[in-house]
């Protein structure tokens, strides 16, 4: 191998249709996401040499991926460094850019050609059955990909639709999408457990919520295709209503009162990122009241400007 490789993956905004992405739903009924990749990124420096995989360097959950994905790969003489430009736990699918950055490391290291389809696979495998992670495909995905995406997911099967953007609508979007950190944990293994088991008793505010976030995750990629951003807007702020009402940890007191805030501001929609229960809050302000809603959600967690990652995982070095 060469003496350094070096790899980034991006992280992503879900606009719709987390939680279908995970089994059994996935599975059972098929499920349906909307994402954007940003240029928000995890970068993975493999070294020839020392085998402390990047201990004391790499912070501790990117640590066990790396070196979960090392033993998958066999390679014990490397040292693995990760350095992520984005908040830990933001609900910004970092730990799986975390894992498709390592393994699209560790596969060139190795001479592997691999796609991103596959890549995305193994980052995921990683996460489930090496260190018991529970989650769904799409962040890995696109950290994979990159770009918009709409992403269909099915029993053993996985369709993924890139979205053309405009530079137009590009722009719009890195001017009118606001993300906030909240600087709170995100959601617990609990929680996520407690909204799988709903699902599998056949709660119907629980199946009704998923169904509905499906559908119109669907809906969003139509938005994002024809370049309405206003309509997306409006698609984020129901999605959020059903996500919402999975489980009474997903909403807390601060993503309330910075949606809140965000509203009274000229905000069109938001929704928290991820499973949420803390991490980041996306908000679509007005086309001409962006600024009035950085402002006023600005004393209630750190701004993370963004701009579109169009790629997914790349080799840097």
């Amino acid at each position: 191998m060469p003496d350094t490789i070096v790899t980034r993956a991006p992280t992503r905004i879900d606009f719709g249709g987390g939680w279908t992405d995970v089994p059994p739903y996935s599975d059972d009924l098929g499920g349906f996401v909307c994402n954007l990749a940003i240029a928000r990124y995890a970068t993975v420096t493999i070294a020839r040499g020392e085998n402390d995989h990047g201990a004391n360097q790499t912070h501790a959950a990117d640590l066990a991926i790396a070196r979960a994905a090392a033993r998958r790969f066999g390679l014990d003489d490397a040292t693995i460094r990760v350095h992520s430009d984005f908040p830990i736990g933001a609900g910004l699918g970092g730990s799986s850019a975390t894992g498709v950055a390592t393994v699209a490391a560790l596969a060139a290291a190795r001479g592997d050609h691999m796609t991103p389809t596959s890549i995305a696979e193994l980052s995921r495998e990683i996460e489930i059955a090496d260190l018991g992670i529970a989650g769904g495909r799409q962040d890995h995905y696109a950290a994979a990909y990159g770009g918009a995406l709409g992403l269909r997911f099915s029993a053993g099967r996985v369709d993924v639709h890139p979205i053309a953007l405009g530079a137009g609508m590009r722009a719009e979007i890195e001017r009118r999408c606001i993300v906030v950190y909240t600087g709170q944990s995100r959601i617990s293994g609990e929680t996520i457990e407690a909204v799988l088991g709903a699902y599998l008793e056949r709660v119907p505010r629980v199946l009704n919520a998923l169904a509905h976030m499906r559908a119109n995750a669907e809906q969003m990629a139509t938005a994002l295709s024809a370049g309405d951003l206003d309509q997306l807007a409006a698609l984020v702020d129901e999605q959020w209503a059903h996500q919402r009402s999975l489980h009474p940890a997903i909403p807390t007191p601060l993503i309330d009162e910075i949606i809140r805030r965000a509203r009274r501001a000229g905000g069109a929609g938001a929704k928290a990122l991820g499973a949420s229960g803390g991490g980041c809050v996306l908000v679509i302000a007005d086309s001409d009241r962006a600024d009035d809603v950085r402002a006023a959600v600005a004393p209630l967690g750190e701004l993370l400007p963004f701009t579109i990652a169009t790629r997914g995982v790349e080799r840097c070095a």
